[in-house]
């Protein structure tokens, strides 16, 4: 396990990240574009997916999800959660610059603040035809705040999430700025 590995544990060790409801984004996401497309459960991946409040809530639609992460302690709290509702998961502890998304191998792909821009062409092609990408994270507005990421290669020029995946079709896409900076996309591969 590498430092950032490391570094993420103790995060959650320490009790951050406590989030546990999915964001509304996803919701709002999976009611427009998700469901709409997919009425049976296909296949899903959860990017950085950290504790696991995405992939558990795909998880209970049915669906067969792997959450990536490199962080052990988070995939050890995941694995616990997941028993406890009597869901199935498939936990990956690695570093994502060496994960192998493979060749059309799921559904549903779920990035929630997480950028590490060098992974966009394997994402895309770790999609299936007809197959979805959600994908949030911070822009460069959230330097207006106080909390939060800092560093600029965590953060998303103004529209560069809405041509970071030139073979998906947009279904949905916007920037906010409220209590954070953020860009929602959803996008499909034809």
């Amino acid at each position: 396990m590498g430092d950032e590995g490391r570094g993420w544990d103790q995060r959650y060790a320490e009790g951050c990240h406590a989030f546990r409801e999915p964001d509304g984004f996803l919701i709002r996401a999976w009611k427009q574009h998700v469901q709409p497309r997919f009425p049976s459960p296909g296949s899903a991946l959860d990017v950085a997916g950290g504790l696991g409040r995405h992939a558990l809530w795909v998880a209970a639609q049915g669906w067969q999800v792997t959450l990536v992460d490199s962080s052990q302690v988070a995939l050890a709290q995941v694995q616990a959660a997941a028993e406890a509702r009597g869901l199935k998961l498939n936990l990956v502890c690695s570093d994502l610059r060496q994960y192998d998304f493979g060749h059309e191998r799921f559904d549903l792909i779920l990035v929630f603040f997480y950028l590490e821009r060098a992974l966009f062409p394997a994402l895309q092609q770790a999609l299936r035809p007809s197959g979805i990408l959600l994908y949030k994270t911070y822009t460069r507005e959230q330097l207006r705040f106080e909390r939060g990421p800092r560093n600029p290669e965590h953060l998303l020029e103004p529209q560069e999430l809405g041509r970071a995946f030139p073979g998906l079709r947009v279904l949905d896409y916007r920037e906010s700025i409220t209590d954070r900076a953020v860009a929602e996309y959803a996008g499909q591969r034809s």
